[in-house]
């Protein structure tokens, strides 16, 4: 009866890791031998790991990466500019604690944006806030109607907020004076504050072309570009490769 009080306790407290190692401690009667510190160090560690478990469905539910990529599944074999080392260092989420950009370009088909998916789950299981967007779609559809329903300021506050801002597919097409202004107020929110994550099959030379407009393209790219980390794939598409020798090969 003490027991079913204490996993009764235990639930009602919101410790279900800690409830369910003790229901499976009664079963297994070697654990009786062991002392009550280390028994319950058995149950704190299993909590910790409910809720570690918890929090990152939560992270990856709110980040709505576009694949489930991750770095273990990186392929360096194939030739395309992408270091080992580099790359690694960068999972490792420095960058992303010290509120830093991350540029990476290449040709379609190079893996751009199943890489930054890689980088997303990572930060993911580190603990941080993500969110992926494609950036034409924030800018012509998400913003538009974010707008109309009156949800753009909140809209805003969440994007500034979160720990690192992927957007995919920048420069796709050139900007409108409403895309301008809106793109500027959200690196603006970003810039030194949290960490933003950039893909383009467009150089970075041609980025202030793309903008538009030479006021809004330097205020922009100052606070992008300069002191950012670069990563520049190079070579043919990846969708063109066998799937065993090209493990994020369907992507961009």
């Amino acid at each position: 009866m003490l027991m079913e009080q204490t996993l009764a306790a235990l639930h009602a407290l919101k410790l279900p890791g800690m409830a369910a190692a003790l229901d499976e401690q009664r079963g297994l009667p070697d654990l009786a031998t062991l002392a009550f510190e280390e028994r319950l160090a058995l149950l704190l560690e299993r909590e910790q790991a409910v809720r570690h478990d918890r929090r990152l469905t939560r992270l990856l539910q709110l980040a709505r990466l576009r694949y489930a990529a991750c770095v273990e599944d990186v392929n360096f074999r194939t030739k395309r500019g992408l270091e080992r080392h580099r790359f690694l260092q960068l999972a490792g989420g420095e960058w992303i604690r010290q509120h830093q950009t991350l540029l990476m370009v290449g040709p379609t088909g190079t893996g751009k944006s199943w890489l930054a998916c890689a980088l997303g789950q990572s930060a993911c299981r580190q603990g941080h806030t993500v969110r992926y967007v494609r950036l034409p779609r924030l800018l012509s559809e998400a913003l538009v109607h974010a707008r109309a329903d009156g949800s753009y300021g909140k809209v805003m506050q969440t994007l500034a907020k979160t720990d690192l801002l992927i957007l995919d597919d920048w420069g796709l097409a050139p900007l409108g004076d409403r895309e301008r202004r809106d793109l500027l107020e959200l690196i603006e929110d970003r810039a030194g504050r949290r960490a933003t994550l950039i893909t383009s099959q467009l150089p970075i030379e041609h980025w202030h072309d793309m903008i538009g407009d030479a006021t809004f393209g330097d205020a922009i790219l100052d606070r992008l570009v300069h002191h950012a980390h670069r990563l520049t794939l190079t070579g043919g598409s990846l969708r063109r490769l066998p799937s065993t020798d090209a493990t994020d090969a369907p992507t961009d």
